[in-house]
């Protein structure tokens, strides 16, 4: 597929996520509607239950809005225990290949879920997470899905030496997100020059570093943050999203670019207004890269 056919979209892109007290969430219908009238041909999934219980649910609805589906984001608590109950995550999974999706985009959770704190691992729960990460591939692998390892604020697997002690701890692919890095304190250039073979999957955001600043030293809440404008439109913030695709591009990246900039609601907004417009910009900047 050529680049342009490689850009997808995700819930979250309108403030539809699966953290505890997020924030209003839209329609699935109007959410859908709403890529498609902008172009986009593929989404991730969001929240597990937010297109449907079941695959055939999903399958409609994307149907309905002449949609595919890429895959979805799947938070689980990796260093919980060697013997985790894995079973929502099986039923994830399930759900995942049944609608006809490609990837599963792994994290690894907090006990509770939130994004608003640090989780720091010692060398058991360390080795648990890698055995668990483990179970989760072979799961992934058995429904014909590609598992991708998501670097993530409020996840153990965070900051620059999460990654790198990840990196060096598995051979797991890994999912390039170009905000979540940089508020963890790593460039996503390093994690090309470290591991460009082994990225499967990229969500493209640009964040104001002043913000993202905050959220890194703890003075502000992740949710907070995203409140406070962390993300911004793809070309509108300090994040070198035209050079991190170029060299992904050069390095002889296949995989897709989810435009995936997090933004909570208080509320319904109008028709045709709200996140679809920062969509369209961020949609509108990456056209311009491709040319």
């Amino acid at each position: 597929m050529g680049f342009a056919d490689r850009i997808g979209g995700a819930p979250i892109s309108w403030g539809v996520c699966e953290a505890p007290g997020w924030g209003y969430e839209l329609f699935a219908d109007r959410v859908l509607a709403e890529m498609a009238a902008l172009g986009l041909r593929a989404t991730e999934l969001g929240p597990t239950g937010y297109l449907g219980m079941t695959s055939a649910d999903v399958r409609a609805v994307l149907d309905r809005h002449g949609l595919r589906l890429i895959g979805g984001f799947l938070p689980v608590p990796m260093h919980v225990g060697a013997d985790a109950d894995l079973a929502a995550a099986a039923l994830a999974m399930d759900t995942l290949a049944a609608a006809g999706a490609e990837v599963v985009v792994l994290a690894a959770r907090s006990a509770d879920g939130s994004y608003d704190r640090k989780v720091h691992l010692d060398d058991g729960e360390w080795r648990r997470l890698f055995a668990t990460l483990e179970v989760l591939r072979e799961m992934a692998a058995d429904r014909g899905l590609w598992p991708s390892l998501h670097p993530h604020v409020g996840t153990a697997v965070e900051d620059r030496d999460a990654v790198l002690r990840l990196l060096d701890g598995s051979d797991v692919p890994v999912c390039l997100d170009t905000g979540h890095l940089l508020i963890g304190g790593m460039h996503p250039a390093e994690l090309l020059e470290q591991a460009a073979d082994r990225i499967s999957h990229v969500h493209l955001k640009d964040v104001d570093l002043a913000v993202a600043a905050t959220v890194r030293d703890g003075s502000r809440s992740y949710m907070d943050g995203v409140k406070a404008g962390l993300y911004t439109p793809l070309g509108a913030g300090d994040a070198d999203v035209a050079g991190i695709v170029d060299r992904l591009e050069t390095a002889g990246y296949t995989g897709w670019y989810v435009l995936e900039q997090d933004c909570a609601l208080t509320g319904p907004p109008a028709a045709g207004a709200g996140p679809v417009g920062d969509v369209r910009r961020s949609l509108e900047f990456l056209m311009e890269v491709a040319r």
